[in-house]
Formats: C-alpha cells, structure tokens, sequence
C-alpha cells in the first residue's frame, strides 16, 4: 500500500506526464482564478453566482443520502456538494487534464468557505433556508449537526478553520497552475 501511494505521489509531479496547456490558457486560466478570488474577498462570505450550482447540489445531496437514514441525509448536503468536485477532479487528475484538474480542485475549496457561511450561522440561524421537502419543516442542519455533536457554542470558531482551509485550498490550486507556466510543457 506504501509503494502505491508513493508512486502517486511521484505521478502527480512529473510534468511530462500530464497533458500539455499552452502558456496563454494556463494565463487566461489564472485571470480568472485571480479574477473570482477577488470577487469572492470582496464578498465577504456572502452568496457568490456559483452558489446557486453548490446549493442544488448539497439539496440532492439530502434526497440522495436521505435513503440511508435521517443522520447521514442531515450530513448528505454536504458530503455530495464536497463530493461532486472531488470525484471529478480525482477523474481528470488520473487523466492527466490539467486545466480541468485545477478548475475542480478549486471549486472544491470554494465550496469550504460557501459551507462555513452556514456553519457560522448555526446558533444566529438568520440566513434564509432552502429545503426541497415540506416548506413547514425547514431544518438548519449545521445547528442540528453541531448540537447533536456538543459543539454549537464553536460554530464561529468551526466556520473560521473551514473557510480558512477553503482559501488556502483555492491559493494553492492556484499556485500550482501557476508553477505549470515554469516548464514548456505546462
């Protein structure tokens, strides 16, 4: 198993083995990145454009995971809405698709911080609920899942380290799409 996943690990640097990207994608790529990180600062957690795709996403995930009980549809929200991203860039990193890779991996991290906006609003519960089942029944599920946890009164304190991981996941992605620019075979 450690040899699988060193091997990996060495995959994953090797340049010539991804396919290339021409220098100019790889910068229009970065202007949009650089672009959407200053959006997303000026924002200030608020609901960016691309949290309407995350937020029918986490819903399905209710209806999904709901199917296996009342806990793991409470938690199917966000596991479907980290999961959709993650299993497509786990796709385009085995296909080597560089652009693609990044693009996922980045919405992944966005979504973090889109998730620790609701977090933080666990005990407040001020922000407007969506549910895609009874209207009458409307549930904040980062309230349910911290109370059931004993960990309401950290909500804030939760919400900071999540959106903190969020942003220096998104820097990251972008820092190693970046660093592509460093070689001709990008």
């Amino acid at each position: 198993m450690r040899e699988y996943l060193d091997s990996i690990v060495e995959w994953s640097g090797a340049r010539e083995d991804w396919r290339p990207v021409s220098p100019w994608a790889v910068l229009a790529w970065l202007v949009f990145y650089a672009l959407f990180l200053i959006y997303a600062f000026v924002m200030h957690g608020g609901y960016l454009f691309i949290d309407s795709a995350n937020l029918v996403v986490h819903e399905g995930g209710h209806l999904l995971f709901g199917w296996f009980g009342p806990t793991l549809g409470l938690w199917g929200g966000t596991i479907l809405q980290w999961l959709v991203p993650l299993l497509l860039a786990a796709y385009f990193f085995h296909e080597r698709q560089t652009a693609a890779f990044v693009f996922c991996m980045f919405f992944f991290f966005e979504n973090w911080p889109y998730t620790a906006t609701y977090m933080a609003d666990a005990r407040a519960m001020v922000l407007p609920l969506v549910t895609t089942g009874d209207s009458d029944y409307v549930e904040h599920d980062w309230n349910t899942i911290f109370s059931s946890l004993g960990v309401l009164q950290y909500d804030t304190r939760i919400a900071a380290v999540v959106r903190l991981i969020g942003w220096c996941g998104m820097l990251a992605c972008v820092a190693w799409l970046a660093a592509r620019l460093r070689t001709p075979k990008a």
